[in-house]
């Protein structure tokens, strides 16, 4: 296999990305940064795209990345400074396998080099802070053929019935202190027994 070698730098170390298309919509991303190894793994359907991502120790790649494609899954090969690491894709998981896997009739899928800039970046922007809410306006009265109904204090009205319940305003009821008949606000004389108000 051939492998262009565009190596970015970055500060004090290289940065060399890869990214491998595992069909079905997915495709797996290879940063080696430094002495750290990330793999992204990214899904894309219609209409909306999922990533899961992570990352272990290396040390700096010797060689490119290997990709494998198993009975079993997705197997990705690192030679680094610290050795071979191998991990395992199945469906939208990873694992570290801890033993060297059987590679024997693996299909060997292809990868592109690519920018350090093309690589999904996780993180999502910032959420707008919310506008304060407005008060809600006073309930309009309703009206359904001859039926009228509003709120506060609660009537309902249809036809020549009326029905209210509560009032904004509660009507202040009057007795005269002689008898203890009721009197209106207005009177000056009590109706029952007559004595001045």
């Amino acid at each position: 296999m051939n492998y262009s070698q565009k190596v970015v730098k970055k500060t004090d170390f290289e940065i060399m990305v890869y990214v491998c298309n595992l069909g079905l919509g997915q495709q797996v991303y290879l940063e080696n940064a430094g002495i750290e190894t990330v793999i992204r793994l990214v899904s894309s359907s219609a209409g909306q795209q999922q990533q899961s991502s992570s990352s272990f120790v290396t040390g700096k790649w010797l060689i490119p990345p290997s990709v494998f494609r198993t009975p079993t899954g997705v197997v990705l090969r690192f030679e680094g400074e610290q050795g071979s690491r191998f991990v395992m894709l199945q469906g939208s998981g990873m694992s570290v396998l801890t033993a060297i896997p059987s590679l024997t009739g693996a299909e060997v899928l292809p990868l592109q080099q690519v920018a350090s800039e093309e690589m999904p970046k996780t993180t999502m922007e910032p959420m707008k802070p919310m506008e304060p809410m407005k008060p809600m306006e006073p309930m309009k009265p309703m009206g359904m053929g001859n039926m009228q109904m509003s709120m506060n204090p609660m009537q309902m009205q249809m036809g020549n019935m009326a029905m209210q319940i509560g009032s904004p305003t509660q009507e202040v009821k009057h007795f005269c202190p002689q008898c203890g008949g009721a009197v209106k606000e207005r009177d000056r004389f009590c109706s029952s027994c007559g004595n001045p108000l």
